[in-house]
């Protein structure tokens, strides 16, 4: 008798914080979670292929500053190895980028980062007309009622305060479900309009039938005159 395996969900989380990245991932990986982690909101609208307009802004306007941040890394032999490193974790982004199309269940993000903010990334999503019903989660080290009620407001499904505990991924699965319940009621609804924009021409080929049919019927039992002698008076 074979067992039916749940598919496994796949989240994407993104903190700036190494440490609150592992706890993260550790907790969704102990609640069998598909996982990718990223420390920018940068790298994360990149992965979902969201165009980050200040982004490119940015790197067009300061390309020296970019050529004089590699200078005074080399010649600090200490951070060679880094930047190394640094250089091999954004190729291998960027072949995962370019080749591997993977689909996000869920978003888990901290609120407070440089650059692209969480708050920031939950607007790019929830603006995008392909990926506004992945459900978005917001997490912070701050209680501020203002910063909670502000994320709710645009779109968010929940918002976690830091550290985030298993009794918090336990709650995410309700809205990926949501979401793909979601998904089959749209689908189910695109087959009845489509089984209703088909529907009229049959009806149309069967009154055709229909008459060509009582035609023949017509035909059929119509009387037949037979031509006898005439006589002329």
């Amino acid at each position: 008798m074979a067992i039916e395996t749940q598919p496994q969900f796949h989240v994407l989380a993104v903190d700036d914080s190494v440490l609150d990245r592992k706890l993260i991932e550790r907790l969704l990986k102990t609640s069998s979670y598909q996982v990718t982690t990223l420390d920018s909101g940068t790298k994360a609208l990149e992965f979902l292929g969201i165009q980050d307009e200040n982004s490119e802004n940015a790197v067009s306007v300061s390309p020296h500053h970019q050529v004089n941040l590699y200078i005074s890394f080399f010649r600090k032999k200490t951070q060679i190895v880094l930047l190394f490193c640094n250089l091999m974790v954004l190729i291998g982004f960027t072949i995962l980028c370019c080749f591997q199309e993977v689909e996000v269940n869920l978003i888990i993000t901290d609120y407070c980062m440089p650059g692209i903010t969480g708050y920031d990334l939950l607007k790019k999503v929830k603006e995008s007309s392909s990926l506004r019903d992945i459900p978005v989660v917001i997490m912070s080290s701050e209680n501020i009622p203002s910063r909670i009620s502000r994320c709710m407001e645009e779109g968010a499904d929940e918002f976690f305060l830091k550290p985030v505990q298993l009794s918090d991924v336990s709650r995410l699965k309700p809205h990926i479900l949501k979401k793909s319940v979601k998904c089959q009621d749209e689908n189910q609804n695109q087959n009845k309009s489509v089984t209703t924009i088909s529907s009229p021409t049959n009806n149309v080929s069967g009154n055709k039938r229909k008459a060509t049919d009582e035609g023949i019927c017509s035909e059929r039992i119509r009387p037949r005159y037979s031509a006898g002698p005439v006589t002329i008076v």
